[in-house]
């Protein structure tokens, strides 16, 4: 079983940008963007599926445990985008699974998002805030949302929403498949999207599209309702960075402002758009 169309994945810190990208990508008539997809959770409960937990997986072949993988693919693609229309699936996970879409899909690239760290819980801090009325599902207890310090606490948790990104982000920077990478700062994307794009358009071989950047739409007002966390897709009708003075604690945010390991790529064979490398 195959997939027609090209595909290639979104992926990253989360409020690094992706879903802006996402709106920016899906102006071209022949790619295919959004926010998270539900691929990613299939695949995970798929291979739980046929891991020893199951006494029945000694039946099931390597070729047949591939193919059933890639059927989530094509079976959630394949009826609903138009053939031989570039797919980008979005979703945190992809950076802790390169080897296993190294092999599904030998030509797929990755689009990291990044962002400093500090931003990214500033960013989240703000939502909390400005739902002050709601107790965010992206917290599970009352102790996690008491103050910005156990906020935070429990977001950089390696099994929570910014840990769990980061560390995978870190795994797939250090991993033997970090050329198929391709990190993209927000700040950067942010100020000059038109050179981001020509980039991104560079790297996954696709001819260049004029985007209007005066003019994008994207928002998931249902999804972030049920996390009790509106805005949390909402993008801005035009690309531009806005400079702001930080809400977290100074502690907090020189604390997360250390953590931007990719700025340093001696270890790594993984692409970097960023205003250093920009500049070569």
């Amino acid at each position: 079983m195959s997939l027609s169309s090209p595909i290639h994945l979104i992926s990253g810190l989360p409020r690094a940008g992706s879903t802006v990208l996402a709106a920016l990508l899906r102006q071209n008539p022949r790619f295919h963007a959004g926010m998270t997809s539900p691929v990613g959770g299939l695949v995970n409960r798929m291979l739980d599926a046929m891991s020893e937990e199951n006494e029945f997986s000694v039946f099931i072949s390597p070729e047949q445990r591939q193919d059933l993988i890639l059927s989530i693919f094509s079976a959630y693609y394949q009826q609903q985008i138009a053939e031989n229309k570039v797919i980008f699936d979005t979703n945190r996970l992809w950076c802790s699974k390169l080897p296993l879409i190294c092999q599904l899909f030998p030509e797929a690239k990755v689009i990291c998002c990044v962002r400093n760290v500090a931003w990214v819980m500033d960013s989240l801090e703000r939502l909390v805030r400005r739902n002050a009325f709601e107790i965010s599902r992206m917290f599970r207890n009352r102790a996690e949302i008491s103050t910005v310090y156990s906020r935070t606490e429990a977001l950089s948790q390696g099994n929570r929403l910014v840990g769990f990104a980061y560390n995978a982000l870190k795994e797939a920077f250090y991993s033997e498949q970090a050329d198929r990478l391709l990190l993209v700062d927000y700040e950067f994307l942010a100020i000059a999207p038109e050179q981001t794009l020509s980039l991104i358009y560079q790297f996954i071989g696709e001819e260049p599209f004029n985007h209007d950047l005066e003019s994008i739409e994207y928002e998931e007002p249902e999804f972030d309702r049920k996390l009790r966390t509106e805005g949390l897709h909402t993008v801005r009708s035009r690309v531009e960075f806005k400079p702001r003075r930080s809400i977290l604690p100074p502690d907090l945010f020189e604390r997360f402002s250390q953590l931007s390991f990719w700025t340093d790529t001696t270890n790594s064979v993984a692409n970097v758009i960023n205003f250093k490398t920009s500049s070569k």
